[in-house]
């Protein structure tokens, strides 16, 4: 029988050495885009960069204290989490600036955004056959590249990470913990770089830091019900398809629309927050966590 405090004591040294790694992965690129105030940087993106560090940290960790890279969630898992996982961002983002769009506080649509879609891919279309295929293009095929992205940050934050705190930690502990570890690992893109949509950034600071606690809630509870990464990869990709390439750009600046839209905006933390209380409601559907580095859904699980 395994030592319950001995695994306790592993598994904090399996958390510090990945905070350490990712930590001075991310350290030169948070130099070069406070140095350069863009996340931009030349043929690759420094955010393309730092979206894969928490990856590298964590298979470099798993190497270094011999845990099973296998204990990641590479395993597809059930396809409703998954469908799930895609749904769910669409939901908190289209009903917030659906609201916006009526109000006001934003406009639908902005043209020149339409007018560069329509000359970057050589269409000779009205603007409401343009809207309609572009974000069917960009919701399927558009995807691929999304989950490209996302997967970097995914393999370390939910694919090592969440499942080592949730071994020590409630439901609702671990998903606080993730919400403080996350807002920190963007803050220095948030403050000093062009990472928000140009509003105040003590407002973008806290929206920002609300919309990232409440969707941990989120992350969390897909990634421990479905024992797949691949939900977070998905739930992150559409997040960031359907909020930065959709909904935003689409929107137009009425005066103070950069105080309600994209994830700096007002709207969206509220809209999380109450997607995220649904989930909280149903943590006791969750699986228990053990110390051991297997982690499975109730679902994957053999009838007794």
């Amino acid at each position: 029988m395994e030592n319950t405090s001995t695994s306790k004591a592993e598994i904090r040294k399996n958390v510090a050495t990945y905070l350490i790694l990712t930590l001075l992965f991310c350290l030169p690129v948070y130099y070069m885009c406070i140095r350069t105030g863009k996340l931009g940087g030349g043929i690759i993106s420094y955010a393309t960069i730092v979206m894969w560090c928490p990856a590298i940290a964590a298979l470099l960790t798993c190497r270094l204290r011999h845990i099973p890279i296998s204990s990641l969630g590479w395993k597809w898992g059930l396809t409703k989490y998954q469908i799930l996982a895609y749904c769910v961002p669409l939901l908190y983002s289209f009903i917030p600036y659906l609201i916006i769009w009526i109000s006001g506080a934003g406009g639908f649509y902005n043209q020149e955004f339409v007018v560069e879609i329509s000359n970057g891919m050589g269409w000779d279309l009205p603007d409401g056959l343009v809207i309609p295929l572009y974000i069917v293009l960009m919701s399927s095929f558009g995807m691929v590249r999304s989950v490209g992205s996302a997967l970097g940050e995914e393999i370390g934050w939910r694919g090592f990470l969440t499942p080592q705190l949730a071994r020590m930690n409630s439901y609702t502990s671990t998903s606080l913990w993730m919400g403080a570890i996350w807002s920190l690992y963007h803050y220095p893109l948030l403050l000093f770089s062009n990472y928000n949509t140009g509003g105040p950034k003590w407002l973008a600071l806290i929206c920002f830091t609300v919309m990232i606690f409440a969707s941990c809630f989120i992350f969390t509870w897909l990634r421990l019900k479905s024992g797949s990464l691949w939900t977070a990869a998905i739930m992150h990709a559409s997040h960031n398809l359907f909020i930065q390439s959709i909904f935003t750009p689409l929107t137009a600046d009425t005066g103070n629309t950069n105080y309600y839209i994209d994830e700096f905006g007002v709207a969206l933390p509220i809209a999380t927050v109450i997607v995220a209380y649904f989930f909280w409601r149903k943590r006791k559907e969750l699986p228990a966590q053990t110390s051991g580095y297997a982690l499975t859904s109730v679902a994957d699980r053999s009838p007794s």
